[in-house]
């Protein structure tokens, strides 16, 4: 508890590691993860480091990782992840792994080479087989159509077919494929460019084709191009090279094109069993890498943080040894020793690696120990900022109020219920749900799922304070109200009531609202008074208690005079007047009765008696008297209130002021950037003595009037804060209305109505179905989500703003140190 209520204890921390042993000695402060390694050359770059050559070769390696696993992936072949997580490889390792991958990148490259050479001739080979089948049926159409006369002799092919046996002007043609979609531009282009003189015929090919490099799918159309003279088949192939169509030699005779046909089939079935054999052997090679790439993955990571950490490193000046500077827990300095000395073992040095602490004036960074269930409220805490080193860390009480907070404003039985239920399947099966990939959203959800069950269970005991589950009551004990007179002059059956006018209230309700309430006419002005006060009361409850928070930085810093030039005044000002306000709304609530209100005609305003406190000073008056005496203890409370304001405002300025006075004449001064004193020896001779080093860490003294205007800002910004603050608090009531309301508007407008209808006869069933379900996809849209997420955001507000405020000042920065699970994770840039 004590490391979670404030940061631990950093030390900054000297390594001296031997050159032979820096490698091992790192890697196991890495498998540690408690040190933060500073960076010794800052001003070096990265590309004249000692080790750039082998930070370089490690990214070498992850390309050739990235490019094997792209080609897995495109296999689908599954990667085999068993969990287990190697140690770094040794040093010499490193020329073995990257001659392996070399080897596999080689291996693989080739075989996809190969692959696709081999797809592309199987490519050609069928569209030179569907060539030759198209001009074969295109030719034999053509002989039949003239074996049959004159019917067909107007027909264009039998023409242009006679035309070839004319020798004094001999018809050619072309032959080849082309995309689908190219085709009405091609053919209209041919048309144009030939001026008409050339005559097109095509046909779809019926097979998808598939293309060799990618393997998408492609149509394609066999088309034939007649032409006489060379110069228009220049012109055509122009035009073909154009529009990307591949043309393919066809023989003129068809006993020609059968025997050529005959070779392309044969070649095609031999291509075939080639093509397999080698996707055969593809799908081998890679699933025996995918057996290790996880692995190797691991590995070449480590290595690679393992060298980026040792540039951070000098060298002595022997040049046998590595200096390096790194923050650490002073509680886990033990831990620290026994890694180095593991690692000194596993590198076989005879010489030992030495940890020196050092003392600096560095601001050490904020280190918090947290678990898989104090992380989620850690981390709301750092986004607002990070505390201060040492300062009192509000994470613990952030696990108890912000989810009751949320669910002062959420407070309903059955929505806590769905929420809690959502939340417990994703802790029970958290192991599961680490590996699964459901977006950003799902990962939100995943981490926050300790924050979302509390949310749950508090909103399911705020629901039962409130009575309330779906919009509706539980009856479980009964009615603290009594009837007024003779029952007999109740309202009729279905009529509204009025509490106060039609019962009598007798005895307290055990536990939270009387049900009798949901059938109330004022049910809604009781629930708005008792809601609003209750987040008064819980406001100003937070906000002392933030302040109270505050008196331990006071005390562990050393700085006893603000206790009471600023702790004091604060805690005062805020008592004295928002904490009479909350004892003056328990004092309603508890001497004020139904009665009373009967015989005075109403009871007083606690706004209105507040706002008097200061415009009617010393008086009260009868419409806003509560008890006996109530005009002089008011006076004294306004009268500590407003003193309490110049105390905080003038007296520590003063202070720092009479302090800063005494030291100069005492002879404290400064003298190049070092504090000196004036003293005198034995022999009556003045010396100067230097009372601290120059550092890059000293911080510049404060100017007195910087001072005293930032103590006028901090006055200012406490004393209207307690009122803004107080009022902001209200967001807790407005949130809780709206979301009862939602809820009552949906039952009432849907499921209720659906209930009603009995003149349905046999479809009732699938109309009360169907109502249900709009009702419950809208509740869990509008009322868990949309008002959930609303209600987070607000509690959000009041934790940051208003709470932390009051003592939390969040200027650290977060201890990062050196492990390879943040690396491996993804959580750490190295």
């Amino acid at each position: 508890m004590g490391s979670l209520f404030r940061s631990e204890e950093m030390t900054l921390a000297q390594l001296y590691l031997q050159t032979d042993a820096a490698y091992h000695c790192v890697s196991e402060l890495g498998e540690l993860g408690l040190v933060q390694f500073r960076d010794l050359n800052p001003d070096v770059n990265a590309f004249q480091r000692k080790f750039v050559n082998e930070v370089r070769r490690c990214d070498e390696m992850e390309r050739r990782l990235r490019f094997l696993l792209k080609e897995i992936e495109k296999a689908t072949i599954t990667v085999v992840d068993n969990g287990d997580v190697p140690d770094a490889p040794p040093p010499q390792d490193l020329i073995e792994l990257e001659a392996q991958f070399e080897q596999l990148e080689t291996e693989t490259r080739e075989i996809n080479a190969n692959q696709e050479r081999l797809n592309r001739n199987f490519l050609e080979l069928t569209e030179l087989k569907h060539i030759l089948r198209q001009t074969a049926n295109f030719f034999d159409e053509a002989e039949m159509a003239r074996g049959h006369g004159s019917d067909f002799q107007t027909d264009d092919t039998a023409a242009l077919l006679e035309d070839r046996g004319h020798h004094s002007s001999p018809l050619s043609f072309v032959a080849g494929v082309i995309n689908r979609s190219r085709v009405p531009t091609f053919e209209r282009l041919l048309w144009r460019a030939c001026r008409g003189n050339v005559f097109l015929r095509y046909q779809e090919i019926d097979v998808e084709l598939s293309d060799p490099v990618s393997g998408d799918p492609m149509n394609k159309c066999v088309f034939m191009i007649f032409f006489q003279g060379d110069q228009l088949r220049s012109r055509v192939k122009k035009i073909c090279e154009g529009f990307r169509a591949t043309l393919y030699p066809c023989p003129e005779s068809a006993g020609e094109r059968r025997e050529m046909a005959m070779g392309v089939s044969t070649r095609i079935e031999d291509l075939s069993t080639v093509l397999s054999q080698t996707s055969d052997h593809r799908y081998r090679v890679l699933q025996a890498i995918a057996k290790n790439i996880h692995v190797w993955t691991i590995k070449v990571k480590k290595i690679k943080a393992i060298y980026h950490t040792l540039n951070l490193c000098n060298m002595d000046v022997t040049q046998k040894a590595l200096i390096a500077e790194c923050w650490c827990p002073v509680a886990d300095l033990e831990r620290i020793q026994v890694a180095l000395r593991r690692g000194q073992e596993h590198s076989g040095s005879a010489v030992p690696s030495i940890l020196n602490v050092m003392s600096s004036k560095r601001k050490p960074p904020t280190y918090n120990k947290v678990n898989k269930f104090t992380s989620g409220f850690q981390n709301i805490v750092d986004a607002f900022g990070v505390a201060s080193y040492r300062e009192v860390n509000p994470a613990p009480y952030t696990i108890i109020t912000f989810p009751f907070l949320f669910a002062v404003m959420f407070g309903d039985c059955g929505h806590g219920l769905l929420m809690f239920l959502f939340a417990l399947y994703m802790v029970l099966n958290e192991k599961k749900l680490a590996f699964l990939k459901g977006g950003e959203i799902f990962g939100t959800f995943y981490s926050g799922r300790y924050i979302i069950l509390l949310m749950g269970a508090f909103s399911m005991y705020t629901g039962l304070l409130y009575n309330d589950c779906f919009s509706k009551s539980f009856n479980i004990f009964g009615s603290s109200w009594h009837v007024n007179g003779d029952p007999n002059t109740w309202p009729e059956t279905g009529k509204a009531l009025d509490l106060d006018r039609d019962f009598d209230h007798h005895d307290p309700y055990p536990l939270g609202i009387d049900p009798i309430w949901q059938l109330a006419t004022n049910k809604l002005t009781f629930t708005n008074s008792f809601k609003m006060k209750l987040s008064v009361v819980l406001g100003v409850g937070q906000m002392m208690f933030g302040v109270v928070l505050g008196i331990f930085n006071y005390l562990y810093f050393k700085k006893k005079t603000d206790i009471f030039t600023v702790w004091l005044p604060q805690i005062l000002f805020l008592g004295c007047i928002f904490g009479y306000l909350v004892v003056m709304i328990f004092f309603k609530w508890s001497m004020v009765t139904s009665s009373f209100l009967h015989e005075e005609g109403g009871a007083p305003s606690l706004l209105i008696t507040l706002i008097n406190m200061f415009l009617s000073f010393g008086s009260v008056t009868k419409e806003n008297l509560f008890y006996d005496g109530q005009a002089g203890i008011q006076s004294v409370l306004v009268v500590v209130a407003v003193l309490c304001v110049p105390c905080m405002l003038l007296i520590k300025p003063i202070l720092i002021y009479r302090e800063r006075k005494r030291r100069s004449a005492s002879g404290y001064g400064e003298f190049g950037g070092e504090v000196v004193s004036a003293t005198v020896n034995d022999d009556g001779e003045q010396q100067v003595v230097s009372r601290s080093e120059p550092g890059e860490d000293e911080e510049e003294e404060t100017s007195m009037g910087d001072i005293f205007v930032l103590q006028a800002i901090h006055t200012i910004e406490f004393c209207l804060g307690c009122i803004s603050n107080t009022a902001s608090y209200l967001r807790l009531w407005a949130l809780s209305l709206a979301h009862a309301e939602l809820s009552e508007v949906l039952w009432n407008m849907m499921f209720q109505k659906g209930l009603k209808m009995n003149n349905l006869g046999a479809g009732q069933g699938f109309v009360i179905f169907a109502v249900f379900a709009v009702w419950a996809v809208l509740t869990i849209c509008i009322l868990l989500i949309m008002e959930g997420l609303s209600a987070f955001l607000h509690a959000l507000r009041l934790h940051w703003v208003e709470f932390q405020n009051k003592f939390y000042e969040g200027n650290g920065y977060k201890f990062l140190p050196f492990s390879f699970k943040a690396i491996l994770e993804g959580g750490d840039d190295e």
